[in-house]
């Protein structure tokens, strides 16, 4: 007797209708549609709908970022658009009713519950995809064996998501990131947009359109909140969890997916020492480190580490920037690199939060900036190191354009006003600009905005809670257009 056949099929079938609301009532459940929308949501919803090309549309990202909450506002918005109610199944694949039954199967119930004869013209959600093993061959079997249906799935097992979903569903997948809020959504879901104005920065002697601050103080209030609690949705709209970051956030996207995510894809022995790693690594985030240093500090090999790395960069929950010269110039040996949490309230989470005058503001802003640029795709993101001589300095951000192997902008994060004042400390900069024929770069402050002219060399200077607001802005748009 196999371990599917114990639970009764009317068990199953009355969990999908407790799953799907919408068959009788026409809603779904009010805790999702209370909830604001993502901006990303306006992103997501046109391939939902698309029709033309015959695709599966797989939502990936990390854990908590809101993709089962996205997930039900799109099938709010087929329900406000009149598709069919009747049309269109949520399936929670991690749900233990369900382990044992293959895609096809709990389709087949679906149609058995509704009197349904074929699903043309169905759309199919499937939450947390990953719990299902060799999920991307189930569902480019359903792909192809079901043309006249949308298939959308959704799964935050990140590394096993983004490969496999590139290997074996080639052509029959469309992928999309939902990475962690950037400040700009962070504003919008706690209702502040009245503190941002659409007004004008120089930029290069140019006046270029950007969002500015009606009251810096405030703003900064709730970017120094960002820093602590904004990466993710639930955590934004509840005090309660913000008192408790340590256990939600760590309970719940740390742990399970040191312990349980990775170990399971890539079959890590020592599910400690990873845990161990990447607190380390936490805490330092925005540090620069060597496979030497790592090894000493943390006592694990370096094979192991590269490893790590890896596998903690394929999860969201890290980003790895490489290092160029003064130059831009690759270097030809990977000696050393910076590490980034991929959201600043991560580190809230594991250790406590900070407030703005605390040592670590520096490198959290650093990491903030950092995880706005993430959302763009195919970016050459770097930092400029060099020592020559007797000069020797550093950039904190630098956009390498990778067909000419140039410079493109150079960018110092600052949590501090003295730069304004005494723009000509910024040696680095300056050195950074004349070796590559730069006539301006941006610099971040707390609350000074303005141009400082310094040897024919223009900085701009803007608060770092506008800066990280207007990467989030144009990303936004240029993703939209």
């Amino acid at each position: 007797m196999s371990i599917s056949s114990l639970i009764p099929t009317e068990k199953i079938v009355e969990r999908l209708r407790y799953e799907n609301p919408w068959w009788v009532n026409k809603q779904i459940p009010e805790a999702y549609s209370s909830m604001a929308k993502r901006l990303y949501f306006s992103l997501f919803y046109p391939y939902v709908i698309e029709k033309s090309v015959r695709r599966a549309l797989v939502l990936m990202g990390p854990r908590r970022v809101g993709k089962t909450v996205m997930l039900f506002h799109s099938i709010q918005q087929l329900l406000i658009e009149n598709v069919n109610p009747h049309k269109i199944f949520f399936i929670g694949i991690d749900n233990p009713i369900y382990v044992h039954l293959s895609l096809e199967d709990i389709l087949n119930l679906c149609k058995q519950s509704l009197n349904q004869n074929n699903l043309n013209g169905c759309f199919v959600f499937f939450d947390e995809i990953q719990y299902l093993k060799d999920w991307e061959r189930h569902l480019k079997v359903l792909v192809d064996s079901y043309p006249e249906t949308k298939f959308i799935v959704s799964g935050s097992a990140a590394a096993a998501l983004k490969w496999h979903s590139t290997e074996s569903g080639a052509g029959r997948f469309t992928d999309f990131m939902l990475p962690p809020l950037t400040f700009q959504e962070y504003i919008h879901l706690r209702n502040m947009n009245h503190l941002i104005y659409n007004g004008k920065t120089n930029y290069g002697g140019n006046q270029i359109p950007y969002c500015l601050a009606h009251d810096i103080k405030a703003l900064n209030k709730e970017f120094v909140h960002y820093l602590n609690f904004g990466g993710y949705p639930e955590v934004v709209l509840s005090e309660k969890i913000q008192s408790d970051m340590g256990r939600y956030v760590k309970n719940d996207i740390v742990d399970k997916v040191l312990l349980r995510d990775l170990p399971s894809l890539y079959g890590i022995k020592d599910v400690q020492e990873l845990n161990r790693f990447f607190t380390y690594i936490a805490y330092n985030t925005g540090y620069e480190f060597s496979y030497e240093t790592m090894s000493k500090e943390s006592g694990i090999q370096k094979e192991t580490l590269k490893k790590y790395l890896e596998y903690l960069e394929a999860a969201f929950l890290i980003k790895v920037l490489n290092k160029v010269d003064v130059n831009a110039k690759r270097l030809k040996r990977v000696t050393s690199f910076k590490v980034y949490l991929t959201n600043p309230s991560l580190r809230t989470a594991l250790f406590s939060p900070i407030s703005e005058t605390d040592n670590e503001m520096g490198n959290m802003v650093e990491t903030a900036v950092l995880s706005q640029w993430m959302h763009r795709e195919k970016l050459d993101l770097t930092y400029a190191r060099w020592k020559e001589g007797r000069s020797e300095g550093e950039v904190d951000l630098v956009l390498v354009d990778d067909k000419k192997y140039k410079p493109v902008w150079g960018v110092e994060i600052k949590w501090s006003n003295r730069y304004f004042d005494k723009p000509n400390e910024l040696k680095s900069l300056i050195q950074f600009c004349k070796s590559n024929n730069f006539k301006q770069a941006l610099v971040t402050s707390i609350d000074q905005s303005g141009v400082k002219q310094i040897n024919n060399l223009a900085f701009s200077f803007l608060p770092a809670s506008v800066y990280s607001y207007n990467i989030g802005d144009i990303t936004l748009k240029m993703k939209t257009n």
